[in-house]
């Protein structure tokens, strides 16, 4: 299971955990290996070469200078649209916002350009493009940088959508995007930037990428299935923990990718616990908790035993104060008492 300490604000830096790959630095490592290996990778964002935000592309001007380490204008428009043309004209660009809330203002760039333009030319425009977007709350960021906004744009065919949750996963995932002919959308949860993960032998594979469209069951249960996003995979994973000793049997599944989107491992799931709940921290409202729920209960609605449920954001935008900000998103307290109602009904 992972470690809640990996979520106090401010990381921990004990000997164990340095042992370990940061999550911001897989990114790092990932994005590095694929300019190496195509000229044709670049970058592009505001303060990315000089002062990067969240200290992801660390390090990366000094290898590869600021022809592919591009410093960009305060224009989240004008950035995407540069990036769709380098796309088009067969670079493969990587772009960073500074918080993935502001992609509401490059939406047209994105919606209309980004995502149609390979199905009106018949296939003959590639847009391989990647938008990194760092999201989420529970750090006092405030409702217009504190957002997640993954499920309008699952709505939009065209688009990839990655949620990475481990650092083994934020690598190989960055790695298939980069690679990728499409655009991608590359929502990374800020509170997870300082975690540290355990690195598997093949996380060194400079080939080893995590296919889209394939979720991981990370912990296997047999009396209720819950399936969880980004940071909500950890809390749902300490739920699960809590309550096996409670003689409670909790199968925990990561998607990875909203689009595409692996319903039949939440299925295999289901048929076998009959129960369902799906925890994200976005807004519930037309979120992929309902999307998830809809699509299992066309598909295996007869191995339900209790109606599914959903947890997120019910709703309000995120708040400044933390005592507020703690009332809006899921949490393992949560999460255990989603999992005993199911139970009880």
């Amino acid at each position: 299971m992972f470690d809640t300490r990996l979520f106090r604000r401010g990381g921990t830096t004990s000997p164990e955990e340095r042992d370990r790959k940061s999550f911001r630095g897989a990114i790092n490592e990932a994005m590095r290996e694929e300019m190496r290996r195509d000229p044709m990778v670049f970058q592009m964002g505001e303060d990315i070469a000089l002062a990067p935000p969240f200290g992801v592309t660390s390090g990366l001007a000094r290898e590869f200078g600021l022809e592919r380490i591009r410093q960009a204008p305060c224009s989240e428009v004008a950035v995407v649209g540069a990036g769709i043309g380098a796309a088009i004209g067969g670079m493969r660009p990587i772009i960073e916002f500074q918080f993935g809330d502001f992609l509401s203002v490059a939406i047209d760039q994105l919606t209309h350009q980004a995502a149609m333009l390979r199905y009106l030319t018949g296939g003959q425009v590639k847009v391989p493009i990647v938008i990194r977007l760092p999201c989420g709350g529970g750090q006092g960021a405030g409702s217009q940088h504190s957002q997640s906004l993954y499920s309008w744009f699952a709505h939009v065919p065209g688009v990839k959508v990655a949620l990475p949750a481990t650092s083994m996963d934020a690598k190989g995932l960055m790695k298939s995007a980069i690679r990728d002919d499409n655009p991608v959308l590359f929502f990374e949860h800020k509170t997870l930037y300082r975690t540290r993960w355990p690195v598997p032998a093949e996380y060194g594979d400079p080939e080893h990428l995590v296919p889209f469209g394939r979720a991981v069951v990370r912990r296997e249960g047999t009396d209720v299935t819950v399936v969880a996003t980004l940071t909500m995979v950890h809390h749902a994973l300490a739920a699960a923990e809590e309550l096996s000793g409670q003689g409670i049997s909790v199968e925990v599944i990561d998607p990875r990718t909203l689009v595409p989107l692996d319903i039949e491992t939440v299925v295999r799931s289901v048929r076998k616990t009959g129960r369902l709940l799906v925890v994200d921290e976005a807004y519930l409202t037309c979120g992929i908790q309902g999307e998830i729920i809809a699509a299992v209960t066309e598909t295996a609605f007869g191995s339900l035993r209790a109606a599914p449920r959903r947890l997120g954001n019910p709703g309000v935008p995120v708040p400044f104060a933390p005592p507020l900000e703690k009332a809006v998103l899921p949490d393992r307290e949560r999460i255990e008492a989603a999992i005993r109602d199911l139970l009880a009904d």
